[in-house]
């Protein structure tokens, strides 16, 4: 994946910071969004980040495993 990207979110990912639904759990599966980076370096050191997909949704940004999205 690149930054840029249009994916979908193919598995259930529960998250409790979605703006519209503050504080109570929403699952994100079936959303798409674009690619915004992917995380694989730190100031020139390689990194392995555990959720190196950062995707974004309008305005609310999340970060994914590769294997919890699909490409669109």
């Amino acid at each position: 994946m690149q930054p840029n990207d249009r994916v979908k979110v193919s598995s259930s990912v529960v998250v409790f910071t979605h703006p519209a639904h503050r504080g109570s759990a929403f699952d994100l599966e079936g959303q798409e969004g674009e690619v915004l980076q992917v995380l694989n370096d730190w100031k020139g050191r390689p990194i392995s980040p555990t959720l190196p997909v950062v995707v974004a949704f309008g305005k609310f940004r999340a970060h994914f495993r590769e294997d919890e999205l699909t490409l669109v």
